[in-house]
């Protein structure tokens, strides 16, 4: 009965080649559209965690802005707060208890070149000892700071992928020098290349310098340059106890009374992936939606299909039961070519 049932069903969608490619197609585009959309959802969701993630796990950023507004606290209270300082780095350096390391970074956009060329809208990163402890990143050509460089402020410059791409092509940067704001400073790495992401924090287009090299040269206490200081916790430590010590300490060193509300914020990661896990929800439910009725469409397409089917081959349908054939049998060999049409649709969708 089974050969038979699927015998019969391959024989009508041969005979009607048509109409079984618009049902394969249904079927196809439906099973199509469910996995290109939680692809695309799952590459998104991969890319934004990656992304938040090169930013540090367990790393407290001491700042001017908050990453998450509360509401209750009127924004020109924010505009009046005084920036991060430089100098305020080796207090909590040497106040913490809890801190595995601590950095001072500020960023500032720049233009690069080298002879005749130019690679334009730079990100510079100036950076303090203790920042490749925070940070996740890799040179794949050259070597970072040593501690003393950046104690000493050495002019010294790490460049990204797509920067050494526009300024040297294939040729290996390090050891050259570049010009940056009319100073020379020379190439002692490349950023390893990381892609693009969605939130924009990769090195690929992106510079590095000693911030004790940039001290002289830009004004590191400025709100134009986003000061801030990174605090990495010690293994075993919790973010909310970091930021409970972190409060105080920046407290102290504000010198805030009791009753002062804090003219600084302690933001962490986990601010960024909570402001995304509302996109990643629309992302799915949209997802989930279109396939919904992706699949929908090709079901029904497919029904009425098999209706057609039935209708067609009613005088069949009275020859095989005048023959002794059952109803369940019948009904196998109609169920047996939706089968095959959604495996076939199926199988090609995927």
């Amino acid at each position: 009965m089974l050969y038979e049932s699927f015998r019969f069903a391959f024989q009508a969608l041969v005979e009607h080649k048509l109409r079984t490619f618009l049902s394969v197609l249904g079927i196809t585009i439906g099973i199509f559209s469910i996995i290109s959309v939680f692809t695309l959802v799952d590459s998104i969701r991969n890319n934004i965690d990656k992304s938040i993630s090169s930013l540090g796990e367990q790393v407290v950023y001491i700042q001017k802005w908050p990453w998450e507004f509360t509401g209750d606290f009127p924004w020109w209270s924010y505009m009046n707060r005084p920036v991060t300082r430089y100098q305020e780095l080796a207090l909590v350096r040497e106040r913490s208890k809890l801190a595995e390391a601590v950095a001072f970074l500020i960023q500032v956009n720049v233009t690069l070149k080298y002879g005749s060329n130019s690679a334009e809208d730079v990100s510079l990163s100036a950076v303090s000892e203790g920042y490749d402890k925070i940070k996740t990143f890799e040179v794949a050509d050259g070597r970072y700071f040593t501690e003393s460089e950046l104690r000493s402020g050495k002019n010294f410059v790490l460049i990204g992928a797509e920067v050494a791409s526009a300024l040297f092509g294939n040729q290996s940067p390090v050891g050259r020098k570049v010009i940056i704001r009319g100073e020379k400073l020379e190439i002692i790495g490349v950023f390893k290349r990381e892609g693009q992401n969605i939130i924009d924090l990769g090195l690929d287009k992106a510079a590095m310098i000693p911030v004790n090299y940039a001290r002289n040269r830009i004004a590191v206490n400025s709100d134009n340059v986003n000061p801030h200081i990174l605090v990495k916790a010690r293994s075993g430590v919790s973010n909310e106890m970091l930021k409970d010590e972190l409060m105080g300490i920046m407290r102290s060193i504000r010198r805030l009374a009791p009753r002062e509300r804090e003219n600084f914020a302690l933001n962490e990661t986990k601010l960024i992936s909570k402001g995304f896990d509302q996109l990643k929800q629309v992302l799915y439910l949209t997802g989930g939606i279109i396939g919904f009725f992706s699949v929908l469409v090709g079901g029904f397409g497919i029904a009425n299909i098999m209706f057609v089917s039935v209708k067609e081959r009613t005088h069949i349908i009275g020859i095989q039961k005048s023959l002794g054939a059952k109803r369940y049998f019948v009904l196998f060999e109609f169920l047996s070519e939706s089968v095959l049409l959604s495996i076939i649709g199926g199988v090609i969708g995927i």
